[in-house]
């Protein structure tokens, strides 16, 4: 009983202290916040506001004011980066690094600091020597992913290839897909030197790297193309269908070309058809098309239009209906139909692009690296057009 008393009354004394404690806190915290200069809060409004050039101006005032203010250093070099005024802000992180005093963490935070700069400012050999020297320390994650983007704005694929495996590994996330591109891209600059051997090693690594990169499959054909062997190409352009049926639309033209080399092109034109009735696709449709012209199967031609545009009306689909009802017009009526025709042209161009499906960038040509995003794989096979009557 006497414990329980002497409980109830050292309530009123831990919340006395805490008060006090409290009160304390606040005025230390007031103190703190007079001891700031005026500019300091200038500046901060200014850089809430989005008015980077005034808040510049004021962290400049207050630097000159007080040179000890390492914070405010950071704050400036990275708004200098911001603006674009690469060469100020590298002053700014180097003048930080020369510093005796600088505590080890802050030391740290300054290369980083200074080998975003240099990257920004594209003095990409600088840049990668300042990360470097960040590997093993507490920034070595944003460091590697900083050394993977130079690596791919460089083109140095097979040190990009050990970058994406050492952030792997590091659990980062997966870098398959990646890794498997960056096998794609050495093996068609092995392809454009005519080393096939090496071209298909890199090739079975990005197979193994990644199954579903389609993109792999594609080269493999266009390297036993290029090796006289249609019948190889073939092989490897239909396995595309496996992993992708959309992505047999970028395959078509390609398997058209290796069924006229063995005289088959009707069993290639059978294959696209089957494709097509998978999946609905202008581009593949435009190779089916020429080649059952090509085989005088003219009727057979002018009905897989009028099916195609039936399934997805599109402005592309109708503009090669109109050269079909052009080619069926009397001679009379083909002036009118081609003013038509030329009119549905001229907006169904603008409509026939490639979209990135991560940053919305456009393009007539289908791209594995996106040119907006650097993005990799992130093109539909489709037109845009397409996709919206789909969705």
């Amino acid at each position: 009983m006497e414990f329980e008393v002497w409980w109830l009354l050292g309530i009123p004394l831990f919340f006395s202290l805490g008060w006090i404690a409290a009160r304390v806190d606040i005025r230390q915290l007031i103190s703190d916040t007079r001891t700031l200069p005026r500019g300091y809060f200038k500046g901060l409004n200014f850089l809430l506001n989005d008015q980077d050039d005034k808040a510049i101006d004021a962290f400049i005032e207050i630097v000159q004011l007080d040179p000890e203010a390492i914070e405010l250093h950071f704050a400036l070099g990275n708004l200098f980066r911001r603006r674009g005024e690469t060469e100020r802000a590298i002053r700014v992180h180097q003048s930080l690094l020369a510093r005796p005093d600088l505590p080890d963490d802050q030391k740290v935070q300054a290369q980083y600091e200074l080998g975003q700069d240099f990257f920004k400012a594209g003095l990409l050999d600088r840049a990668e020597e300042a990360f470097q020297q960040l590997i093993g320390g507490i920034y070595e994650p944003q460091a590697r992913k900083s050394l993977l983007e130079i690596y791919q704005r460089e083109k140095e694929w097979a040190r990009a290839i050990d970058a994406a495996g050492s952030l792997q590994e590091s659990g980062a996330g997966s870098r398959q897909k990646e890794i498997a591109q960056f096998y794609c891209e050495l093996a068609q600059d092995e392809l454009v030197q005519n080393r096939f051997d090496h071209a298909l090693e890199m090739l079975e690594k990005a197979v193994a790297t990644d199954r579903s990169n389609v993109r792999a499959s594609i080269l493999t054909g266009d390297v036993f193309l290029k090796q006289g062997n249609p019948e190889k190409a073939i092989n490897a352009w239909v396995k595309v269908e496996q992993q992708s049926v959309p992505h047999v639309a970028l395959v078509a033209q390609r398997l058209m070309d290796a069924y006229r080399q063995l005289g088959k092109l009707k069993e290639g034109l059978d294959l696209l058809k089957s494709f097509l009735e998978q999946a609905p696709s202008v581009d593949l449709l435009e190779v089916a098309y020429k080649a059952a012209l090509e085989l005088g199967l003219t009727q057979e031609a002018n009905q897989m239009v009028k099916d195609e545009l039936k399934r997805t009306p599109t402005l592309l689909g109708l503009d090669k209906l109109l050269d079909v009802r052009m080619m069926e017009a009397p001679a009379e009526l083909r002036p009118e139909l081609g003013v038509v025709k030329n009119l549905v042209s001229g907006y169904a161009h603008k409509f026939a692009r490639y979209q990135c499906a991560h940053c919305g960038f456009k393009a007539r040509q289908y791209y594995w690296h996106c040119p907006g995003c650097n993005g990799w794989d992130t093109y539909s096979p489709r037109r845009t057009e397409e996709l919206s009557v789909m969705n």
